[in-house]
């Protein structure tokens, strides 16, 4: 079985799962007996929007060696470039909008036609434009984000756009410590920014402004002011600003993109380079679901199988739906409403309730139950630091008991042959099951 350790995010309730890897060579720091479903440490504020960090100097962050923040991008909002020292694996809860990836040495694919020229100011001016792809995200997108890439969002939906992302630290492509880092390309860290970091934020600054701004007018062959604007003089912004009128780019339009979404790629992914690969998966859709069942529900994976380049990421992601009710048992995975969590030694390190937008870390092996409440459905989204992670379930058809041979189950657990084959046979659902049957609740 594949070293892995999961990082459960849910969309109602984001959690997280993680791989042993990531325990190993840390276990002084960690402490796994108990973990708690964890709330945003802190904020930073910005004209246009909001991003919100978890502390990833807590112990369940620390062992996983991952870090998990949230953005808030309101409408005509742009999250100004930035790259960071590993790499991340995004999800967008709510919204929808366009995002720019740069990779240094890939061609500039996306032209004006030389006979379209745009107007440009009041001043009439006309341009014509050269970049990298551009791509449209949409609600329930997993998106892949190497390390160092750099990348923009802009929302130009209709609603206020909410996208939750991993940043493995651990990831054997950083070569620095565990600290996550965001380096900025332009902007500056928003309001409120202070030389002073608190213990577990998320460090982030303009690199431009680092640079003597006279270096910087020669290197890019522009004045001083402009120079200064690429160090964010003055900005007080920070890193999501509003674009006072729609962001004007180059893109294709959007016909055939529900068509992109629902289909998978038929190759292997060895002809894809860095320059053409696919970054982005729409988990969301109940047509393309692994595992479905209409009574209790749903699950989708993304991984290096359908999404090649997690594969260079080492990353994965699944999302699944608890119906009002239903229960799922799994191994390496989390859920909302009641959960519980429990250890090697048979306790229980975790046993509660889990609300929208919390985090919880469940370790290596450790087996999870979860059960919708009686209000609502859960949804979640998982992310892997495995880009093919594997899950093995402990009741139902696939399962551990339902693999033994029914005296194995009756010497074990001292019952009679027949009671051994109701445990065996007591469920035919593969991933979910509903949580009452024939009038009688579902033992779980």
């Amino acid at each position: 079985m594949a070293n892995k350790l999961k990082l459960l995010l849910l969309a109602l309730v984001p959690l997280i799962l993680f791989s042993e890897a990531a325990f190993q060579g840390r276990q002084g720091r960690c402490n796994i007996n108990k973990i708690d479903a964890r709330e945003p440490s802190y904020t930073r504020e910005a004209e246009g929007g909001v991003s919100e960090f978890w502390d990833h100097n807590i112990d369940e962050f620390q062992c996983a060696g991952v870090s998990i923040h949230r953005h808030r991008i309101r409408r005509n909002g742009l999250m100004l470039p930035a790259y960071h020292n590993a790499p991340v694996l995004a999800y967008i809860i709510q919204g929808r909008g366009i995002f720019g990836m740069m990779f240094s040495g890939c061609p500039e694919t996306y032209e004006s036609p030389q006979e379209w020229e745009e107007s440009a100011g009041e001043g009439g001016r006309r341009f014509r434009d050269r970049h990298q792809k551009v791509e449209n995200f949409k609600e329930g997108d997993v998106i892949a984000i190497p390390a160092g890439a750099a990348h923009w969002v802009y929302n130009n939906g209709d609603q206020e756009l909410v996208v939750v992302a991993l940043q493995d630290n651990a990831n054997f492509i950083n070569q620095l410590d565990q600290n996550p880092r965001s380096f900025l390309l332009a902007g500056s860290a928003g309001k409120g920014q202070s030389m002073r970091r608190q213990a577990g934020e998320h460090e982030f600054g303009n690199v431009f402004r680092g640079f003597d701004s006279r270096l910087l007018s020669e290197i890019f062959q522009v004045n001083d002011e402009i120079a200064r604007k690429l160090q964010g003089e003055d900005d007080n912004r920070g890193h999501i600003i509003t674009v006072e009128r729609s962001l004007q780019v180059i893109s294709p339009p959007l016909r055939g993109e529900e068509r992109e979404y629902g289909g998978r790629m038929d190759g292997n992914g060895l002809e894809e380079t860095i320059c053409s690969a696919r970054i982005r998966e729409n988990i969301n859709n109940p047509s393309r679901a692994d595992i479905y069942n209409p009574r209790a529900g749903r699950y989708s994976t993304a991984n290096s199988l359908t999404l090649p380049i997690l594969r260079l990421l080492g990353l994965s992601a699944a999302r699944g739906v608890l119906h009002r009710n239903a229960i799922i048992i799994v191994y390496f995975t989390r859920g909302q409403g009641r959960a519980q969590v429990v250890n090697h030694r048979g306790e229980a390190v975790f046993d509660g309730q889990v609300n929208e937008g919390q985090v919880l870390v469940v370790p290596f092996n450790f087996a999870v139950v979860k059960k919708a409440s009686e209000q609502g459905i859960l949804e979640w989204v998982e992310f892997n630091t495995n880009h093919n992670a594997m899950i093995n379930t402990l009741s139902g058809r696939t399962s551990a008991l339902r693999a033994m041979p029914a005296d194995v189950l009756a010497a074990a657990y001292q019952i009679s042959r027949d009671e051994a084959q109701r445990l065996k046979f007591s469920r035919a659902e593969i991933f979910f099951s509903s949580g009452k049957s024939s009038g009688r609740k579902a033992a779980a």
